[in-house]
């Protein structure tokens, strides 16, 4: 039970950090109105993404939703069920349902998701705090994933 209140809580730390830097965005920017965060590297620019990462998946919203849905239970399932499964790996898969429920809610709530961190110094795509989380989450989670699998095969075979 520890292990799924941790989850849990993990996940509803990235929902309320990302939830509460997304209305303070829609509260303080105006669309098409960019406003300096560092310069040369960095501006807060709101747009609202009715897509997913980079704009892919253009008014594919129910099916982001539905993806985000089934890997909270996904995640809930690991965190009570696998005991064995390392805190790291558990944690990371957090953070990355966290910023996938992020989204989730804006896409029921809004239609859209709304972005507002913008490169200055590349083009790169709007993006949030959600997205960071995700972003960052499932290369740590399957390398995390990688270790601890290769680390069963190996005492699995007595080394």
């Amino acid at each position: 039970m520890r292990r799924l209140a941790l989850f849990a809580l993990v996940a509803a730390a990235v929902v309320l950090l990302d939830q509460l830097s997304k209305l303070a965005a829609r509260d303080l920017l105006v669309p098409g109105e960019p406003v300096t965060l560092i310069p040369g590297v960095m501006d807060l620019s709101l747009i609202y993404n009715t897509g997913a990462a980079f704009s892919l998946g253009e008014g594919a919203g129910p099916l982001f939703v539905l993806v985000a849905a089934a890997m909270c239970v996904a995640g809930v399932c690991v965190a009570w069920r696998r005991a064995d499964v390392p805190l790291s790996l558990l944690l990371a898969f957090a953070c990355v349902v966290g910023g996938g429920i992020g989204n989730a809610i804006d896409r029921v709530a809004l239609g859209a998701v709304t972005d507002f961190f913008k490169t200055t110094f590349m083009d790169f795509a709007i993006f949030n705090v959600a997205d960071i989380f995700v972003t960052c989450g499932v290369p740590l989670a399957l390398i995390l994933w990688w270790r601890w699998d290769v680390a069963r095969e190996r005492a699995e075979a007595g080394e």
